[in-house]
């Protein structure tokens, strides 16, 4: 099995297995979910159509923190124009009333967007752990080409089925060009 450098006696992340095309990692990443491996993560130059569901991730809570962030916008929108419109300053303009709902819409709806986007790009950055300028797959040398022509399995040490040689044989028997240890 190739290593990568390590800088002493550190603890592994994982192993990393090196594929040619999109196929092989798809089909490499569905046979190690079929083996009972539950912790990987895949690395690809472009988007590939079916490797979310081969790596098992699950769907996204980001839609309902949108959604629920969404609605208290629009509510403390709607409650903030009742509360000075009709309760602290009620002005009576053209003999409508202190609480116009019409009038209050493009407020409200202006809130909810701005609660809903706000928290969608917060949520985003706290799901996905950003910014993250170190991860362990930086010290393997090759990772640099994931960004242009090579596709990257990567198989985590804290995955109950880990075991580093099984693991590193397990890769290559899936089809891949070179497996990588991964120090953290």
């Amino acid at each position: 099995m190739s290593t990568a450098a390590s800088t002493g006696p550190g603890r592994t992340f994982g192993v990393m297995a090196e594929f040619d095309g999109p196929d092989a990692l798809v089909r490499a990443a569905l046979q190690a979910r079929e083996a009972g491996y539950r912790r990987m993560d895949a690395y690809s130059p472009f988007p590939i159509e079916g490797l979310a569901d081969a790596i098992g991730m699950h769907r996204s809570w980001i839609p309902w923190i949108v959604l629920v962030f969404g609605f208290i916008g629009g509510i403390t929108g709607y409650l903030f124009q009742v509360a000075t419109m009709g309760i602290w300053y009620p002005i009576n303009v053209g003999g409508r009333p202190y609480n116009s709902i019409l009038s209050f819409v493009p407020v409200t709806f202006e809130l909810t967007i701005l609660f809903a986007s706000l928290s969608a790009v917060a949520s985003l950055f706290i799901v996905n752990r950003l910014p993250q300028p170190y991860h362990p797959v930086f010290n393997v040398e090759r990772f640099s080409r994931a960004t242009t022509d090579r596709f990257f399995l990567v198989i985590q040490a804290d995955d109950p089925r880990f075991d580093a040689q099984r693991t590193g044989e397990f890769l290559r028997w899936a089809g891949a060009r070179e497996v990588f240890d991964v120090p953290e």
